[in-house]
């Protein structure tokens, strides 16, 4: 993926997978009553699950733009959060210099997979009208 040329819907899932992996850790530090600990907190979570996002969704198509379109390649954004769970965590893990929980590996990367699916499967139509739009 060359960040310097990327498409308009390439931008548009870049900032939309963005902010629901910055909302599932939002939502999962409200739910441990952590929210109040500021946003290095927050940053602990988020950014090395976002760093190992943007290293595995390219490699596995998620920012194709010949696959972003086409419903049957929704997988490919779900598997690779799933992929990048692991990644994300020991990223994680070796700021904090503490061990990975793997149920805290199970959970973030399911729900995080399971809203990049939800929120691609919503933008997807609107990506497939561009693409033709561009090349149609």
């Amino acid at each position: 993926m060359n960040v310097l040329r990327l498409s308009k819907p390439q931008i548009v899932y870049l900032i939309g997978d963005t902010i629901i992996l910055a909302l599932v850790t939002v939502i999962g530090s409200a739910q441990h009553n952590t929210l109040g600990n500021g946003v290095g907190h927050l940053l602990i979570t988020f950014g090395p699950m976002l760093i190992a996002w943007l290293l595995t969704a390219p490699f596995l198509g998620a920012f194709d733009p010949q696959k972003m379109g086409n419903a049957s390649q929704l997988w490919r954004p779900f598997w690779a959060m799933i992929l990048a769970a692991p990644l994300g965590t020991l990223l994680r893990g070796l700021w904090l210099g503490r061990p990975i929980d793997p149920i805290f590996v199970i959970v973030i990367g399911g729900i995080s997979a399971l809203s990049l699916l939800a929120w691609r499967a919503i933008a997807r139509p609107y990506t497939t009208r561009w693409l033709r739009s561009k090349h149609g």
